[in-house]
């Protein structure tokens, strides 16, 4: 049985099957490392189809679900309007290797709600978005140097898969077998949230550097959003010296606000890499931003870029479909509502238990730190956060239908479908959670 633990009331033997099976086929038994469980300990479920706020694994066991695959579900599964949309494409065809108008329509309706992006490129995914965002940035500028943030994800880009060096102003060093040293030499890699660090690291090497990538609210060492004065001295650096600020929101584009981060925080990037919403859930990517740098892009400028199912007819119309629905008046108010409700009943149900927990919110994303500081804005106190505790929550959580990620370091999303059956069975659950710590 998968995912045992003493009230576990759930049977899960086929997920555990096909745990086996995957992997005498599959590296790991899975095609993303984070679905393997290896985070938080037993095997990974495997999911068949879900409703609304709820996934149903192949055991028909059911869980709230908090990870939306990993951000895009906004309104839940499989939503009338983007199912519906999806069929009537399917009806027209898959794909053309071609352009069509709805790749127009869906870049007029990016560019009208975010205003930083002048023009827009759609590709596949959030690492190629990246990735030729980087590209861009520095045939734009003729420089080669990058700098990156400490627990910052981008995509597997061999010059992004870095970590820190000995000190705030050393370049970094490979984080993955396969990535050779000289690809991460050009990137400097600085502590998330620390303005000082950045403004050293200008005074001695700005103008050298091609650009600036970050997640304006950090979503890959669970959820930990810009203090005040960070983006704002990030903007004025790259202004000062003649590099490219660009806003990864591939995790935050539409998630958190329609204008993404951005509009939250009122900085205007130079280029911003987008994903997850404006596919609807499907594989989808995008980069754009400043008319003058994107028109570097080739067939235009001599920065290439390209991509045989770009602008997929599928994604575009899934895409379409979810836009519309999040432009809806009091969307996003709803939303975060929901979201603080379930985080305000979580850390009651803490309190009483007497467990230190903290959490991040901003919109319909939200973390949660088993610590005992009263906030959390720095990669150092993700790390020093109670990860075995974290792990019993989970199973405990997991046992008791709500689905969480399986990893302390990822952020949680809540969808337009979570209501009030969704924050019951969330907090029933919670109560179990922290008592059995």
């Amino acid at each position: 049985m998968a995912n045992t633990t003493p009230d576990n009331p759930h049977a899960s033997e086929r997920s555990a099957t096909l745990f086996d099976e995957a992997q005498q086929f599959i590296p790991g038994g899975v095609n993303s490392p984070v679905r393997a469980f290896r985070g938080v300990g037993g095997t990974p479920l495997f999911f068949n189809h879900g409703e609304g706020a709820w996934l149903i694994d192949e055991d028909n066991n059911r869980y709230v679900d908090y990870v939306g695959a990993w951000g895009p579900l906004i309104l839940g599964h499989c939503h009338p309007a983007v199912i519906g949309a999806l069929q009537e494409q399917l009806s027209r065809g898959l794909g053309y290797g071609a352009s069509t108008a709805a790749e127009v329509d869906i870049a007029r309706t990016i560019c009208k709600l975010v205003p930083s992006i002048e023009r827009v490129r759609l590709v596949t995914s959030g690492t190629e978005a990246t990735m030729s965002a980087i590209r861009l940035a520095r045939g734009y500028t003729r420089r080669d140097k990058v700098v990156k943030f400490e627990g910052c994800y981008h995509g597997h880009v061999d010059g992004l898969l870095v970590k820190a060096g000995s000190g705030a102003l050393t370049l970094g060093e490979p984080d993955s077998l396969g990535v050779p040293k000289a690809y991460t030499d050009l990137t400097y890699v600085l502590p998330y949230n620390d303005i000082e660090a950045m403004k050293a690291l200008f005074k001695e090497h700005g103008d050298e550097i091609a650009c600036i990538i970050v997640e304006p609210i950090a979503g890959n060492m669970n959820m930990v959003p810009p203090v005040p004065g960070f983006l704002e001295t990030m903007r004025e650096l790259c202004t000062e010296h003649g590099s490219v600020l660009i806003f990864d929101e591939v995790m935050t584009g539409f998630r958190v606000a329609l204008g993404g981060a951005q509009s939250v925080y009122g900085i205007k990037p130079d280029l911003t890499a987008l994903g997850k919403v404006i596919g609807g859930g499907l594989p989808v990517g995008a980069f754009g931003g400043r008319k003058d740098i994107m028109d570097c892009i080739a067939p235009q400028g001599g920065v290439y870029q390209a991509g045989t199912l770009s602008g997929s007819p599928l994604a575009v119309a899934a895409g379409q479909a979810m836009l519309r629905e999040i432009q809806k008046p009091g969307f996003y108010e709803e939303l975060g509502a929901t979201t603080e409700a379930m985080l305000a009943g979580l850390k009651e149900q803490a309190r009483a238990a007497g467990i230190p927990f903290t959490t991040n919110q901003v919109g319909g994303m939200f973390g949660c730190f088993f610590s005992g500081e009263d906030s959390i804005t720095r990669f150092d106190q993700v790390m020093a956060c109670n990860v075995e505790q974290f792990r019993k929550y989970f199973h405990v959580m997991l046992n008791n239908n709500v689905y969480l990620a399986p990893s302390a370091f990822e952020a949680g999303f809540v969808s337009a479908a979570h209501g009030q059956a969704e924050l019951d069975t969330t907090m029933a659950a919670a109560k179990k959670a922290f008592a059995s710590l």
